[in-house]
């Protein structure tokens, strides 16, 4: 099967799930016994009894004693295995003629409803259940494997469609019901945690009732007391969002439809939350019509969503989610398709007053019922299914699981398997809808080849294997699952594979979010063993290994080509080797470094590949890009002009733990901080570009800047700003300037080490590795050409006269560099002094870093109005976790990545976070996780 076709599959899955087809035709208990003969008179049907590993409230059977009977009546005989938690009693199967035994060999058609125990496979035999393998589920690839070799020819119910691609036989309705009384009960629960008492208390899970008949009876009871006003005007009113109009979503307005209640349009809802009645529920059904949005401003049209849905966004946490009390997600998810709430939403929703939407009550988004239970789906958050046992879990701003009802947070219920909740009925309704397809299957017979087998395509295009193969329509699984599971023996892994290219600084808070992805596995590479292990140790599906990308390219290419996505936090220096493997192996790239030409030159080559090389995804670059082009973007789309731009950023220790003569320590690539002391830069100033020459010159550019009055910052400009005017799109600004901030101090201090030598790139004798030890006094004579019997005062004298600044002598005293210490041995002054000042001024345990980022835009509008928007970001790091560095740097890399694994990046070549594709949805993701900007607006 080809992408097309398989794409083909999950967007008709997604209309059935979502209802788009909700004109199902399926035959239910009455309608009629199509393909009945007495042909299959002397056929032999087995029922076998649910006992896959750990299911323990699967009480359902495929087919009621009132389908066996019809089925014996034909002639066919009924083998039932016993069972003492199937839903329906041994004696009503004898009443209606089967037989009760252990062994189904005779049998040429073995049906269930869940997956079969691979030890309990028979050879050579037709079975037909819920296989979950049509995804290469990884728990069940072991299954698979075994069904090939025992030659079982297996018909998957999931993949039984009729003509118009709906599924024949269905337990939808039931898991909609089911769902709806977990998520009442829940809501009862939920509100006496939050100091409520309320009617919902006295429901139950719906397994505790006697049947379905008795729940809704208890539901009715509940209403009565909702409409005597007994649902406090504290918490009232409370609004339910179904999402959704098939199968799903109608069994669970069917429960909710026993309370009073009154339906609502989607954006009648904030009304409504206000001002509703609080004797009554308010529901309304939201489809994709009434939150998505074309990405290019395009009509929306139904069909070309559920062909193409990644070209949509959706504004449901803005539009609709403010003013849910509950959410019943009732439809499927596919990969692409925007998402109903993400982590971020979910901070914003619990956040008292963002999102631009007051708070109605205290806990406004009560609870949530995903029915679709998609991990990490349409509820980004969600990555964990429910149990009967345990049907809830909170989840809190900042999307973390915990598994009581209290504190902050939302509840969630997504059980899996909520049909086993109504195994009476729900049985009977998918036995009804299966029973007319029974005499086919059972003409079955396993050891023919497929191809002689007269099936009609209900039976067909569900059989996943046969013959000892996979048919031509699953062979797609192979390839899924080799990219899922590592290998066919049951030992499963997290299904996509990263790789991330260094260990150091920024890397664990990169780590830390792909690993909350469970369906990802991860691979951290670095040169140095310890660094990879330590790291891959604290994190699940992480798996350290050591490789010398420097000198072992073929070890790096054979990583390279085993994984899906490439994250390189290497030194800038190194990107280009790895992107041209990248290019060579077909797998994208992702960095938080800039651009270079190198890079760049790699643009043709990669769209050719069809592969992205996203580059500046960290902070500056990053962040950076995120917050300038969105308020860039949002000025233009409303008329108004950039008038001038100036954004400085700097990551800088916490201002108590700045005590030494840098006002400065290392939490990134020390090298690549020295470094950007002696790069060129260019920029735009009041219409006039002003350039500055490499080797140091920026330095004598130092100014204070004044961004933030609590710190003594001062700032220089950052490379070639007036490439800005065209990549941001903003020629009409008259000033644009891009600069670092730096405590006050360190600028002069720099100087002093520049010009001592101390920056230079080039090779020197003394420092090859191998070479004798000597001290950094011993080292500042020979650069400075002195002898190295020099006293000390004699070389400050020296280093007087060189620096020009006394203060900058005892600067590069205080750092040591006069002292007895030995000098790493690395070939060049910088690799030596970035070496040993990473070692000597980093951020160490107990201490805190501070990121400090502010954009100015310049803006006049239409009307002439000029207005200053000033745009600021500033992240502690935490001292007893991530530096805000590594949280700036590794987080929105991580991000980046995922997006491109996820197929949400879908540009090729060269890119950067520029448009509204990428930088929204890594905005909100960065939200999610405590990091957003605030503006402020001034009048000129």
């Amino acid at each position: 099967m080809n992408r097309l076709q398989q794409s083909g599959i999950v967007v008709q899955l997604m209309k059935i799930r979502s209802g788009v087809m909700n004109k199902s035709g399926r035959r239910v208990r009455g309608e009629g016994r199509r393909g009945y003969s007495s042909s299959v008179g002397k056929r032999v049907l087995g029922i076998r009894r649910e006992d896959y590993t750990g299911v323990v409230w699967e009480r359902r059977a495929p087919l009621s004693p009132q389908h066996v009977r019809d089925l014996v009546r034909d002639g066919v005989k009924v083998l039932v295995q016993p069972s003492t938690s199937r839903a329906f009693y041994e004696e009503e199967y004898v009443d209606a003629g089967a037989v009760i035994q252990e062994d189904l060999s005779k049998a040429d058609l073995i049906m269930g409803v869940k997956q079969v125990p691979v030890t309990s496979l028979i050879a050579d035999k037709t079975y037909s259940f819920f296989s979950h393998t049509i995804k290469a589920q990884p728990e069940n690839m072991p299954l698979l494997d075994k069904m090939i070799e025992n030659n079982v020819r297996m018909i998957d119910y999931e993949k039984m469609l009729d003509s118009r691609g709906l599924r024949v036989a269905a337990f939808g309705k039931y898991a909609g019901i089911s769902g709806m009384f977990n998520i009442l009960h829940g809501v009862g629960l939920r509100l006496m945690a939050l100091g409520h008492g309320s009617p919902f208390l006295s429901l139950s899970a719906p397994q505790h009732y006697r049947d379905l008949s008795a729940g809704l009876a208890a539901v009715r009871d509940v209403g009565y007391q909702i409409s005597l006003g007994r649902l406090s005007n504290n918490i009232a009113p409370l609004t339910f969002v179904f999402t959704g109009t098939g199968n799903v979503s109608q069994g669970a307005q069917e429960v909710f439809n026993e309370l009073p209640h009154e339906y609502v349009k989607p954006w009648e809802l904030e009304e409504v939350s206000r001002t509703g009645d609080h004797r009554k529920l308010y529901g309304t059904v939201v489809g994709p019509e009434h939150h998505c949005t074309h990405k290019h401003n395009k009509p929306f049209v139904l069909k070309e969503f559920f062909a193409n849905p990644i070209q949509y966004e959706s504004d449901f946490s803005t539009k609709i989610a403010p003013f849910m009390s509950v959410l019943v997600n009732c439809i499927y998810w596919a990969v692409g398709a925007p998402r109903l709430l993400s982590t971020s939403d979910l901070s914003t929703l619990l956040s008292e007053g963002e999102g631009g939407h007051e708070k109605i009550t205290p806990h406004q988004l009560l609870a949530i019922a995903d029915i679709s239970a998609d991990k990490n789906g349409a509820i980004e958050f969600m990555d964990h299914c429910t149990t009967i046992d345990k049907p809830y879990t909170m989840y809190d701003s900042t999307g973390k699981r915990h598994d009581d009802i209290y504190g902050n947070g939302v509840l969630l219920c997504s059980i899996d398997n909520m049909p086993a909740q109504i195994p009476r009925e729900s049985s009977d309704f998918f036995g009804s809808c299966l029973l007319p397809f029974v005499p086919e299957m059972l003409k079955s017979d396993a050891a023919q080849p497929l191809d002689q087998e007269q099936f009609t395509p209900e039976i067909h295009n569900a059989i996943i294997t046969s013959n000892g193969a996979l048919t031509p329509d699953y062979e797609y699984i192979k390839e899924l699952s080799q990219k899922m599971t590592t290998s066919v023996t049951g030992s499963s892994v997290a299904r996509r594979k990263v790789l991330l290219l260094g260990a150091g600084y920024v890397a664990a808070p990169c780590v830390d979010y792909i690993t909350k992805h469970p369906d990802v596995q991860l691979t951290v590479a670095s040169a140095i063993e310890s660094e990879a292990v330590n790291l891959a140790t604290k994190f699940p599906n992480t798996t350290p290994t050591t490789v010398d990308i420097m000198n072992n390219k073929e070890e790096l290419e054979k990583l390279i080509r085993d994984h899906d996505v490439v994250i390189s936090l290497l030194p800038y220096v190194l990107h280009p080797e790895v992107a041209t493997l990248c290019v060579k192996n077909k797998r994208h790239l992702v960095t938080s470094s800039y651009v270079s030409p190198t890079m760049l030159s790699l643009d043709t080559a990669a769209k050719e590949a069809g592969i992205s090389l996203v580059n500046e995804c960290g902070v500056d670059p990053g962040i950076d890009h995120l917050l300038a082009m969105e308020c860039i973007h949002d000025v233009q789309d409303r008329g108004g002009e950039i008038t001038s731009f100036e954004s400085w950023c700097g990551g800088l220790p916490a201002p108590e733990f700045s005590d030494n003569p840098l006002r400065y320590k290392f939490s990134w690539s020390p090298k690549g901080v020295l470094l950007n002391c002696t790069n060129m830069a260019r920029y735009l100033l009041n219409g006039e570009i002003v350039e500055i020459g490499e080797g140091g010159a920026l330095l004598e550019h130092a100014q204070s800047v004044d961004v933030y009055p609590g710190f003594n910052l001062e700032g220089f400009p950052n490379r070639d700003s007036t490439e800005y005017t065209d990549l941001y799109g903003i020629g009409t600004a008259r000033t644009v300037l891009r600069g670092t901030l730096r405590y006050s101090g360190y600028s002069d201090a720099m100087k002093g080490i520049l010009r001592a030598g101390y920056l230079s790139s080039d090779e020197h004798s003394q420092l090859h590795p191998g070479s004798q030890p000597l001290t950094w006094r011993e080292f500042v004579a020979d650069l400075l050409m002195c002898n190295r019997g020099t006293t000390l005062d004699g070389l400050k004298d020296v280093l007087l006269s060189t620096t020009g600044s006394q203060d900058r002598v005892s600067a590069i005293e205080g750092l040591g560099l006069l002292s007895e210490d030995c000098v790493p041995l690395m070939s060049t002054p910088i690799d030596a002094l970035s070496t040993y000042l990473a070692s000597k001024y980093s951020v160490l345990p107990g201490e805190s870093d501070v990121l400090i980022m502010k954009h100015s835009v310049g803006i006049k509008w239409p009307n002439n109005k000029e207005e200053l928007h000033e745009i600021g970001l500033v992240v502690y790091g935490d001292p007893q976790g991530y530096s805000a560095m590594a949280k700036t740097v590794g987080s929105p890399t991580a991000i980046a990545a995922m997006m491109v694994l996820n197929g949400e990046i879908r540009a090729t070549g060269s890119v950067l976070p520029l448009t509204a594709d990428i930088y929204n949805p890594m905005l909100k993701s960065l939200a999610g996780l405590g990091i957003h900007g605030r503006t402020t607006i001034k009048t000129l």
